[in-house]
């Protein structure tokens, strides 16, 4: 029910006032906050439809003097979300942490409450733009999507441009069930290296599936990190110090390790590096400058989306459904190892887990009941690979 206007509810000597406007047809409150330091009163206005509304917003007002912030009126999620996306997340990843998070933001954050007014969004709000998104996307998708909006709010904070973070008293709904992660068996990963055979990716996919080399630590790889002779005792073993991370950072501390190869691996890379020489000869062109072991055909960095598209590709030829993505060879790698015995604690090791218990937590539908060793037990699944496959030319 709308109020009716009354005559002005004056109240004494630097109280507040709330009245009626005629001409702006709203009530108005006149709020006492003291005297500037130029000796004149503060008494700014608020505006509302009802005496309620006008009241709420002199508490709120009276709010952000005491805490000392003055959360500007039209700054909205919109406003906070690219304010987080530009400022909150120097050092990271441009096409990686920072790309996903804006992808993120655009098709189901901005559209939906991006128009809202930040000091005005409500728990209400937020819960009832989760529902709706629950319809589309995975419970994990859900909460990356909260966790945008928390730590654009907490952005806002740290600035002086929100008093409360109202999404910390959200909690994600259930989504729609995401596609959990497979592996390949062992008949299908033979498939996928005999179609990779012809494929200038087949180098990277036989390091990625025999040594469980993340897909983000294989892009960046150089040569200065690939050691394919045994010397003073040390078999061929790759370095993995990088990521496509910024700063070149691998995922965690842990993820620092040195792998053994397959004999497999080597051979292969052998082969590629040989290659590669011929290929930067017959172009007569300055090749790689970075060192990179995986390039495009201009010898640039290979990206994620050269991955997946040349992935997708020989993942149809093999007669496999092209749902398959490059990170599932990891899975794949772990999946092999255990089914062939290998302890979880070695498994553990050789993927750069802090523990096992985090290798169980992320790989547990690929493990097996278990117990040898890395390298040499993928020589060994490996070893009835067809060796008559004819080694083309690499395309």
């Amino acid at each position: 029910m709308t109020e009716t206007p009354k005559r002005a509810q004056r109240a004494g000597h630097g109280a507040d006032t709330i009245y009626w406007d005629p001409v702006k047809k709203s009530f108005v409150g006149a709020v006492s906050l003291g005297h500037a330091p130029n000796g004149k009163r503060r008494r700014p206005k608020v505006y509302g439809k009802t005496k309620t509304e006008v009241r709420q917003k002199i508490r709120d007002l009276k709010k952000e003097v005491q805490t000392g912030v003055k959360a500007p009126a039209n700054y909205t999620v919109t406003d906070a979300v690219n304010d987080w996306l530009e400022r909150g997340l120097k050092g990271r990843d441009e096409k990686g942490t920072i790309g996903k998070n804006r992808s993120m933001a655009n098709k189901h954050l901005i559209p939906f409450i991006g128009k809202a007014k930040l000091k005005e969004l409500s728990a209400d709000d937020i819960d009832d733009w989760l529902d709706d998104r629950a319809e589309f996307l995975a419970t994990r998708s859900l909460r990356d999507l909260l966790a945008v909006l928390r730590r654009s709010i907490a952005h806002a904070q740290r600035r002086d441009k929100a008093a409360r973070n109202v999404a910390l008293l959200v909690t994600a709904p259930e989504g729609r069930p995401g596609r959990p992660s497979k592996a390949l068996n062992l008949a299908e990963a033979k498939a996928v290296l005999i179609a990779a055979r012809p494929s200038r990716l087949y180098a990277y996919l036989v390091l990625s599936l025999l040594s469980g080399v993340r897909t983000e630590e294989a892009r960046p790889l150089t040569w200065d990190h690939v050691f394919l002779e045994t010397t003073d005792g040390i078999p061929p073993h790759v370095a993995v110090w990088r990521s496509v991370r910024k700063h070149g950072e691998t995922k965690t501390r842990k993820s620092r390790r040195t792998i053994a190869l397959p004999k497999q691996v080597v051979d292969v890379l052998e082969e590629h590096r040989q290659w590669q020489k011929q290929e930067r000869a017959s172009k007569g062109m300055e090749w790689s400058p970075t060192g990179r072991v995986f390039t495009t055909r201009s010898g640039e960095p290979l990206d994620a989306a050269n991955v997946r598209r040349d992935f997708k590709a020989i993942v149809k030829k093999a007669g496999l459904k092209p749902e398959w993505t490059p990170r599932e060879l990891r899975h794949s790698f772990v999946s092999l190892l255990s089914d062939h015995g290998i302890p979880l604690e070695r498994i553990a090791l050789l993927v750069g887990h802090s523990s096992q218990a985090t290798t169980e937590a992320v790989y547990r539908k690929q493990l097996r009941p278990v117990i040898t060793h890395g390298a040499e037990a993928m020589d060994d699944i490996f070893a009835d690979r067809q060796d008559e496959e004819e080694r083309g030319p690499v395309a």
